[in-house]
């Protein structure tokens, strides 16, 4: 059974990548950790940003690893259980975390800061040039 996609109009040419980063999102739905964005206005000197603040308590800087893949953004963190403890009760495990955006493109990531248990990774979009292309139409006889 052939299944039937917005992206199968023969308007909508070249749009194959872009349904697969939608059911790559659609798939990676995890809700830890959970995060939150925020569009931080621009200064006099400083452009417009977006801010992604991940709340991931109980990890260093050195457990968490941020980059970039292709046109997303890749945050991993990883906690390794110190030693044995003879623990009461435990609701805080240590627990491994991969989180992706997908960037759109022109993207770029600033920085990434650690504070209090949140991750802050800050990305500007530059404005693209606006460019008009003039195509010739060639005769042939």
């Amino acid at each position: 059974m052939n299944r039937i996609t917005p992206f199968a109009s023969p308007l909508l040419l070249g749009f194959d990548a872009m349904e697969k980063t939608l059911e790559r999102i659609s798939k990676a739905s995890d809700g830890y950790p959970p995060y939150n964005i925020e569009r931080i206005a621009a200064g006099h000197d400083a452009p417009e940003r977006l801010r992604i603040t991940l709340a991931v308590a109980g990890f260093s800087e050195e457990e968490l690893d941020v980059s970039t893949e292709e046109n997303q953004l890749l945050i991993r963190g990883r906690q390794v259980d110190q030693g044995e403890h003879d623990y009461l009760y435990r609701g805080i495990a240590a627990r491994q975390f991969q989180r992706t955006f997908v960037l759109a493109d022109g993207m770029q990531v600033l920085g990434a800061s650690l504070k209090n248990g949140l991750l802050s990774v800050d990305l500007i979009r530059p404005e693209p040039a606006r460019m008009v292309k003039k195509i010739n139409i060639s005769v042939s006889q």
